[in-house]
């Protein structure tokens, strides 16, 4: 078998936006053969937390399944004692259980959703106060605390088969976006006013310090479902989620992080459904995901905090997931100024009429970093509505016109992926010439049902073995 290989000059400049300075990039040698065996050193360096087999019940604290009464003070004095003991399971029995605020893990704490059981947080905004340290589409800032946060937590876990529901829905949350279909009016205010959004990217812009970027009430900024904020060792398994305000789990410089077994259900908008952001080895497996955004996203910061805080997302290994509904299966980016690398995702499926996109990668002209090695093999995508593979150096900016940090997107290699339908089969839009998507592999790769073939804009070193669109085999080519 025949391995191709990709040497980067020494002498390619590249920008380095943790110090915004020139910076040359290391010699190196990326092959598509011998990258796989990095997915077992990632596997065998995430250990699953274990916890004490001690067991607190919330119904010894008062909490009462009427679907009525708020849970919450139980919850919190359950979770305090287990943690001041060492640590152990927080188990919510079957029934249905109100909290009228977020909930705030410790370390040691396993909080266990148990079969048949379902907790429906608040949609009453004030209850998610006072604000948190928490970032907001990249960007660092205090706003409403997610619905279940942690912070500095080390040996943290959210089990079981029951139910979490955020209970957002057109009435709430999602109507904060200037969008009719999520049942905003005229009148109404929203995340777009001047106050909010627009503010926020105007701080990270100016480098305002993070002390100073207060949001929480009449901001109309959402919080995150589930957000570990630099944490380690993480396990969330088996739980369906539901109805989140926004992002749905949202790890954030945080370690050593098991996601499986987890049914995110969420279609409102920026309903991503797993977002790690700098996060440092990650596993995504056996996971179902039906959301309003992208599925899977992986992101480092946005603009001038994702190259002040300088942390890529790195070592992310995604196994046996399904993909419904979304803007995307697996997605890199937008938010990626930190760069991301070494992401290995093999062995899912992928398939809906509303799926928009397979793989994507996604950055543009402000954002900066470099993104690189991504793997992807044993992929069957049944239809997605735009293309399998899409990689746009020209997303969309919203903010920071005036400043340019192209990225560097390179090393990307797909393997035994196939198609039934698409308008597009590849579809990569570089930044420009001079500014290209770089070495991309596509191996042992089928794409029937494809309308309009492929479309390459800016790409360089784009090779092809064995690759059929619509029965016909492709060429490598360059554009």
């Amino acid at each position: 078998m025949t391995i191709m290989k990709k040497i980067i000059p020494i002498s390619l400049l590249l920008l380095c936006m943790g110090c915004q300075q020139p910076r040359v990039a290391d010699e190196a040698t990326v092959t598509s053969g011998d990258q796989w065996a990095k997915v077992d050193e990632i596997l065998a360096a995430i250990q699953v937390p274990v916890f004490p087999e001690k067991i607190y019940n919330i119904t010894d604290y008062g909490a009462t399944a009427d679907g009525n009464a708020d849970c919450l003070p139980a919850i919190k004095a359950a979770i305090k004692e287990c943690h001041e003991a060492g640590g152990g399971k927080v188990v919510v029995p079957p029934g249905e259980y109100i909290v009228n605020g977020p909930i705030h893990l410790k370390s040691n704490i396993n909080l266990h959703i148990s079969e048949g059981a379902t907790v429906k947080f608040s949609t009453n905004s004030d209850h998610y106060l006072p604000v948190v340290f928490t970032r907001w589409e990249g960007v660092e800032c205090y706003n409403y605390s997610p619905l279940i946060y942690a912070f500095e937590q080390e040996n943290i876990a959210i089990t079981g088969t029951g139910t979490l529901d955020g209970q957002a829905d057109n009435e709430n949350w999602w109507n904060w976006v200037t969008n009719k279909d999520y049942g905003w009016q005229e009148g109404m205010p929203s995340q777009s006013d001047d106050h909010s959004r627009p503010k926020l990217f105007d701080w990270n812009t100016r480098k305002v310090p993070v002390e100073e970027r207060l949001l929480g009430k009449g901001s109309y900024l959402r919080p995150n479902f589930i957000q570990p904020y630099r944490c380690k060792n993480i396990l969330i398994d088996g739980v369906t989620i539901r109805n989140s305000p926004m992002w749905v789990i949202h790890p954030v410089l945080s370690e050593n992080i098991t996601i499986q077994n987890v049914s995110v259900i969420s279609h409102g908008p920026n309903s991503d459904g797993c977002d790690p952001e700098s996060c440092k080895n990650v596993l995504i497996k056996n996971c179902y995901f039906d959301t309003g955004d992208d599925c899977i996203a992986l992101k480092s910061g946005r603009n001038q905090d994702g190259w002040r805080v300088n942390k890529p997302i790195e070592n992310v290994v995604i196994q046996d997931c399904q993909m419904k509904d979304g803007h995307g299966g697996v997605v890199i980016g937008s938010e990626v100024s930190g760069g991301a690398k070494n992401i290995f995702a093999e062995n899912c499926i992928m398939d809906s009429p509303h799926l928009e996109r397979a793989l994507r990668v996604k950055t543009n002209k402000v954002r900066g970093g470099v993104i690189e090695n991504l793997f992807f093999r044993n992929i069957k995508v049944g239809e997605v509505k735009e293309a399998v593979l899409r990689i746009n150096m020209r997303y969309p900016i919203y903010s920071d016109t005036n400043q340019t940090f192209i990225p560097v997107v390179e090393n990307i290699f797909v393997e035994n992926v196939t198609s039934l339908k698409s308008k597009y089969g590849i579809l990569i839009e570089g930044y420009d010439k001079e500014h290209p998507v770089n070495n991309i592999q596509l191996k042992d790769c089928s794409f029937e049902g494809v309308d309009k073939g492929n479309s390459i804009k800016n790409g360089a070193n784009i090779s092809f073995k064995n690759y059929y669109l619509n029965g016909k085999l492709v060429e490598s080519s360059e554009n």
